[in-house]
């Protein structure tokens, strides 16, 4: 396995380093926004040198699950980071369009790197009930309700959160310490294949991390979508339209509705009369019309009520008709004032 990796490794070794460069320079980036063009051709030349390793890696077979890890050369070890730098790369793409697309894609990359891991022994991680796909329906996992958290799966996730991110400090200090050796050279295997290691392990927390932010923004992807395909009729019944009301002048009578019908040719005029008896048409009133026995403005007298009753219920009414002759009077004299300015007729104190 190692002469087939040595006879293709120069070219796949400079695969995987254009992909750790541009993937250096997009995190240390300055750029606004991930979308600018700068930033999103650097995320598709570093997906398409990495693509183009993956497939040499798979052609070549340098990794099997029948193998052990001191079986893989140190200078391979390297490789086995493919999956997840794809999985980071594909996350930094901006379609809005294809963002679950995209999402599902990047956690495939890295559930299968951390399923590579696995199989070697490398790193001490479990993975969250319902994340691996090989999970079987029947599971105890598969069916507890998501809707309904589990405090203890919540306070271990807590807790390995806590611990990955003391160990991703350690790590990042030791290869700190061991990057300029390596790469100028001078380390020799022990060295080279333990900073190896160290990177594998790091990116081991990362894809973690990224799993489960995947699956949050999964979860809220998922239900918007579901939103948008649900029928119209399950949002609800619509309200009826209503008919639009044209404007007209109301007047208290038919005198003053073709007074003010010259006025305003066009507009039209409607008396209080003809507007109630066409609300009442439309069904908008009751039937039960002003004035008629029975009605709020004329009560009819309760069965078997005594003279004294009677006669105090006339006089009632006997004072809401002096009331409404009142009221007559008040408005002649405003239709009056209407068609009379003030002083007309007054003929005193004249110059």
């Amino acid at each position: 396995m190692m002469a087939e990796a040595g006879a293709g490794g120069p070219r796949l070794a400079e695969l995987l380093a254009l992909g750790r460069r541009l993937w250096d320079e997009l995190e240390a980036s300055t750029e606004p926004s991930s979308g600018a063009p700068a930033v999103q051709d650097k995320v598709r030349q570093g997906l398409d040198a990495l693509r183009r390793a993956a497939a040499m890696v798979a052609q070549l077979e340098l990794f099997s699950e029948n193998e052990e890890l001191e079986e893989i050369a140190s200078a391979d070890l390297k490789f086995m980071l493919l999956p997840a730098l794809l999985g980071a790369l594909t996350l930094k793409q901006v379609d809005l369009s294809r963002r679950r697309e995209h999402l599902e894609s990047a956690r495939e990359h890295f559930l299968r790197f951390l399923k590579l891991c696995r199989n070697y022994g490398l790193g001490s991680f479990q993975l969250a009930p319902g994340t691996s796909s090989e999970e079987q329906p029947g599971s105890p996992s598969a069916a507890r309700d998501p809707a309904q958290p589990d405090l203890v799966v919540m306070a271990m996730s807590r807790t390995a959160k806590i611990e990955r991110y003391k160990q991703k400090k350690e790590l990042e200090n030791k290869l700190a310490s061991m990057s300029s050796s390596v790469e100028s050279g001078t380390a020799d295997e022990d060295q080279i294949r333990e900073f190896y290691i160290l990177q594998i392990q790091k990116w081991i927390g990362t894809s973690l991390e990224e799993i489960e932010s995947i699956d949050q923004e999964l979860v809220i992807l998922r239900s918007r979508d579901a939103a948008r395909q649900a029928p119209a009729g399950s949002r609800g019944p619509s309200r009826p339209a209503r008919t639009p009301l044209k404007p007209f002048i109301l007047t208290r009578d038919a005198a003053q509705a073709r007074v003010f019908g010259v006025g305003y040719p066009g507009l039209p005029t409607m008396t209080v009369d003809d507007w109630y008896e066409q609300r009442r048409r439309q069904g908008i009133v009751s039937q039960q019309g002003f004035g008629e026995p029975g009605s709020p403005s004329c009560p009819s007298p309760p069965a078997g009520a005594s003279d004294e009753e009677l006669q105090k219920q006339q006089q009632e009414t006997e004072e809401e008709e002096d009331d409404e002759e009142a009221l007559q009077k008040a408005r002649d004299w405003d239709d009056w004032k209407d068609t009379h300015p003030r002083g007309y007729g007054n003929r005193h104190n004249m110059g």
